[in-house]
């Protein structure tokens, strides 16, 4: 887990490259949420204070299909950053070559340029060497803090180190990279995982990987149902996954061998489809009037038993709501369970962008040890997999 970080590379004087993550939401050329801007802010202004001679950023932006696009261009968040930084952010037109060069060169010293979106090049997702090659030649440094990207072994994330003197982890991974190895190799027990969100097979690595070293499993949302069907439980229309019932009954199994503690819903909200002024009922997991109805939330009783596990913890990782949290009518049980995470004390992570969402609707998100910004290399980590992005960079 110690890898080498911005701070121990000598930056005064130097160009310095940083991977970040930048993809956000634009719609009409406006973005809609700069969380992973604001993320990247703490590493960008080290390298200022750190007089850099030139801080060069470059970064992906949704899935051009490896052609330039108006609708993917990163000069909106050109813009959004030189007001976060409160001062100017040059833009160049491409990544590598002339046009990112002219840019490096109008930005003068100290100054921050943004590249175009990597992807607008085929070879970035290829990896491709000489492509790597050329966005290494912009700098004599490179620091990588897209944690985001570090599970594709792409150009600006794996190969472009073997091209650079120096390459270092920026602050947001390596916070990442403590924050996520902590919880797997040094957690304070109790500890309890609380898993939701659509689907097992986006999650049963994570799974798998837990049921060794938790002390809880809780299981909520959409995923819950392959579980109950496993079970020979009435679903009604509930999402479920069939080609993994085998795999949700080794988990109940594995996890029953180990006294380890696999809570899932036990009342749940039905309603006949995921829309908002459907009519609703609270109804036991199991009932069978759920008839072609369909579980959309936990329901209270289980947020109570969900609250007193939670509780108890004293290391807590979350990822994935309990229900389709963006109708308000289907929103409770991920709030609650929002709630009754930032109230633990001890350390909390939260990752996946519902959960985060979540402890921000429910005000709590100042209460959170740490947010995950990684989505699905913060799974892929938890899976116990090994990062392309992670694994290239040096040790301390």
């Amino acid at each position: 887990m110690a890898k080498r970080t911005i701070k121990d590379v000598a930056l005064e004087g130097r160009r310095v490259l940083i991977r970040v993550d930048f993809n956000v939401p634009i719609k009409n050329g406006e973005i809609k949420d700069d969380t992973r801007i604001r993320a990247s802010l703490p590493t960008v202004q080290y390298a200022i204070e750190h007089k850099a001679a030139r801080i060069v950023l470059c970064s992906h932006l949704g899935r051009p299909k490896g052609k330039p696009s108006t609708e993917y261009s990163l000069k909106p968040v050109a813009a959004r950053l030189s007001q976060l930084l409160g001062r100017p952010v040059e833009f160049a037109e491409d990544c590598i070559g002339e046009p990112a060069r002219a840019a490096i060169e109008r930005a003068g010293s100290g100054g921050v340029v943004l590249l175009e979106n990597l992807r607008f090049h085929p070879e970035e997702e290829k990896n491709d060497p000489a492509f790597a090659k050329a966005l290494a030649s912009l700098a004599d440094v490179y620091i990588n803090d897209a944690f985001g990207s570090a599970h594709r072994a792409h150009a600006s994330t794996e190969a472009v180190v073997r091209f650079v003197k120096e390459s270092a982890a920026g602050l947001l991974m390596a916070a990442e990279l403590e924050y996520l190895g902590r919880v797997l190799e040094r957690p304070e027990h109790p500890f309890v995982a609380v898993l939701g969100g659509a689907k097992v097979s986006d999650k049963l690595e994570v799974i798998e990987n837990f049921v060794p070293r938790v002390d809880a499993l809780v299981i909520g949302g959409a995923m819950a149902y392959t579980f109950f069907k496993a079970r020979g439980l009435p679903v009604g229309k509930s999402l479920v996954e069939d080609d993994l019932l085998v795999a949700a009954r080794d988990i109940e199994q594995r996890a029953a061998a180990r006294g380890l503690r696999f809570e899932l819903p036990t009342d749940h909200v039905v309603a006949p489809k995921p829309d908002a002024g459907v009519p609703t009922e609270v109804m036991a997991v199991g009932d069978p009037r759920i008839g072609d109805r369909m579980g959309l939330d936990i329901g209270p009783k289980t947020i109570e038993t969900y609250r007193s596990v939670i509780s108890n913890a004293r290391t807590v990782i979350w990822n994935g709501p309990m229900g389709v949290f963006e109708i308000d009518a289907f929103a409770t049980g991920t709030v609650e369970v929002a709630r009754a995470v930032a109230s633990v004390r001890g350390m909390t992570l939260v990752g996946g962008g519902d959960s985060i969402a979540a402890v921000a609707k429910a005000g709590v998100a100042d209460k959170i040890t740490h947010v995950s910004t990684g989505g699905g290399a913060s799974l892929e980590f938890l899976a116990g997999r090994e990062l392309p992005g992670v694994a290239v960079l040096p040790d301390r």
